[in-house]
């Protein structure tokens, strides 16, 4: 007997298709994304039948867990309490993920190949496993190669448990027998789910998998890392609804020719934005650099033109980096401007400044401006060291030997405060910096660094002038 047309449409299957970009659903494919812009973006995803999607989140996700029913509740009745952090034993991870590993939390760690995403994450598991059990899921490397990486960084073996599979179905159903409060996914685009046709690493897929692990963490309370693959522009791999439905955004940077990596958090819904964590590659992994700035200041050297020390401040932390500027004369008829951890737009606006309002000429000059580390800065504290050096560059008259400065340089000249000027005279203080040239407002009471001259500036012209 034929089953009735009802059914029949409820098992069919349809597609959609889905932006890379945005993760917009569109009915047929199109050459440009409606939502957000983007050309030959869409790809076709098959989604679920209508029965799957009316079945139970724990009988479609693979684990069968008892879930409270959600409820309508008045926010004055919600308890509002700290949650709990679990350290990683990993001092500079605890301060970029907001102090420590919060019950739940789904984080996602990207960077470029080899830059050592796998490697923290499997020596924060190794440390972790006494008081938070974890399981390593890798997608990508056979259980042998994660031993024998374990074994090279000197991690212990005990107690650290691994698994070799793709598909989110079955790394569910091990998740519930091994019960772990931590899992760690190698990586996001390697895994598959069964009730999509499309290929491991599409859209879709990276989509669906990363929304059943997000599930799975919240109604487990288990805290989940998905390693991400980066593109060739330095964004995370798959559409851009995968950052959005993570807690915490992390990116490993880092040159391939230094041993220093950086890394940042980009979205953390646990703590504060654009933190950042210094480590060191060495023989036996990632080690915690807890004084970043005497090993960005390691190689400094105040005596050298076009050289100037700022006091920059990434999350909560402030830092002592080395702006380095090159002036030289250009052959082009259009100079250079070139920026190496800065924003180059605004390196052309504070030269037309400099030439405005300090009287320094720099149009017929090649520009280059670089901060040593690896470091980006992105706020304007940086805008003054950036005049400073380019005018030592230009004259070839270095800077007073132990001298600090930072400020933002508006349009008319003027030196504008930036914000936490004490803790930056502090951080300059500790690392016996003797001179500071500093906004007028950031500028402390007279005595209150011993050792330390405060030159307090309101113009660029008097700025100049005190350099």
């Amino acid at each position: 007997m034929a089953k009735p047309a009802s059914n029949l449409s409820s098992q069919k299957r349809r597609t959609v298709h889905v932006c890379g970009e945005c993760g917009a659903d569109h009915a047929k494919w199109q050459g440009q994304c409606d939502a957000c812009g983007a050309w030959n973006a869409l790809s076709e995803v098959v989604l679920e039948t209508a029965a799957q999607a009316a079945a139970p989140a724990s009988r479609r996700s693979g684990w069968a867990g008892k879930v409270d029913a959600p409820k309508v509740t008045a926010l004055a009745d919600v308890r509002t309490d700290a949650q709990a952090r679990v350290s990683t034993g990993i001092g500079e991870f605890d301060r970029v993920l907001g102090g420590g590993l919060a019950e739940g939390s789904v984080v996602l760690v990207g960077g470029d190949p080899g830059i050592g995403k796998s490697t923290l994450l499997l020596q924060a598991l190794a440390l972790m496993a006494g008081t938070l059990p974890g399981l390593y899921v890798t997608g990508e490397e056979s259980l042998a190669q994660v031993a024998g990486r374990a074994q090279r960084l000197g991690l212990p073996l005990d107690g650290l448990l691994a698994l070799a599979e793709t598909c989110v179905e079955r790394i569910l159903e091990h998740a519930v027998a091994a019960r772990p409060r931590l899992v760690v996914a190698d990586s996001i685009q390697t895994l598959w789910t069964e009730s999509l046709a499309a290929a491991p690493g599409s859209v879709g897929q990276v989509r669906e998998s990363a929304a059943r692990l997000v599930r799975y963490a919240k109604e487990t309370g288990t805290a989940v890392f998905l390693v991400g693959h980066v593109t060739k522009e330095g964004g995370i791999a798959g559409p851009r609804v995968l950052e959005h439905m993570v807690d915490a955004v992390l990116y490993f940077e880092g040159d391939s020719g230094s041993r220093f990596r950086v890394l940042r958090a980009f979205k953390n819904r646990f703590g504060a934005v654009n933190e950042l964590g210094v480590f060191a590659m060495g023989d036996k992994g990632l080690r915690e650099v807890p004084n970043p700035s005497a090993i960005f200041l390691s190689g400094a050297s105040s005596a050298q033109p076009g050289s100037c020390v700022m006091v920059t401040r990434e999350g909560t932390r402030p830092l002592l980096v080395e702006v380095q500027a090159l002036v030289d004369a250009s052959p082009l008829s259009n100079p250079r401007r070139v920026a190496v951890g800065l924003e180059g737009n605004r390196l052309a606006m504070l030269l037309a400044v400099l030439h405005r309002h300090g009287g320094v000429v720099s149009g017929d000059q090649d520009v280059f401006v670089n901060v040593v580390g690896g470091i980006r800065v992105q706020e304007t504290a940086a805008d003054l060291p950036v005049l400073l050096a380019v005018l030592s560059s230009l004259r070839d008259r270095p800077l007073a030997e132990k001298t600090i400065a930072f400020g933002e340089v508006g349009l008319s000249g003027e030196i504008r405060p930036v914000p936490n000027g004490e803790e930056r005279l502090k951080e300059a203080a500790t690392h016996g910096f003797r001179r500071a040239i500093v906004p007028r407002a950031n500028a402390p009471k007279a005595g209150s660094y011993k050792g330390m001259e405060v030159i307090a500036v309101e113009r660029l012209a008097d700025a100049l002038e005190q350099a």
